[in-house]
């Protein structure tokens, strides 16, 4: 019964986006807050406002992203349910370069150069390296 009990606890521990809970949502600062869509381009699915997305939107529409999220309309782009991340290819003119450019991202391993939405999922050595050795995290 013991091996029951903690195989059921196992399962319930690493089933379903309790990794979601690290999701940094950030502030509803955007002009387009509150207006039941997420503007932020780090997310994807029905839950997301029409195109174009503004890279000054990025964690400044917390209260759309996060209903949009948790209500399932929205998941970050290359992440799966379950927590997979999906590092994409090294596309990006700056993969390679030995500092991650993906928006996804933060932490050390993070170019201190401006960002842009064409990195995400295109610089996936580098972000994996930094991820690999926790210099990086999702946002």
């Amino acid at each position: 019964m013991k091996n029951i009990t903690a195989l059921v606890c196992i399962i319930a521990l690493t089933t379903g986006p309790a990794w979601a809970d690290v999701v940094e949502f950030g502030d509803d600062s955007s002009e387009w807050a509150n207006d039941g869509e997420c503007d932020d381009a780090r997310f994807l699915g029905a839950g997301m406002a029409p195109a174009p997305l503004l890279f000054e939107d990025v964690e400044t529409d917390a209260t759309d992203c996060s209903t949009a999220f948790y209500d399932d309309t929205i998941n970050l782009r290359g992440v799966s349910l379950s927590g997979q991340i999906d590092f994409g290819d090294d596309s990006s003119e700056w993969a390679n370069d030995g500092e991650c450019d993906d928006m996804r991202f933060v932490g050390e391993a993070m170019t201190s150069t401006p960002l842009n939405f064409e990195d995400i999922m295109a610089d996936a050595s580098d972000c994996w390296m930094g991820f690999e050795v926790e210099a990086l995290f999702l946002r």
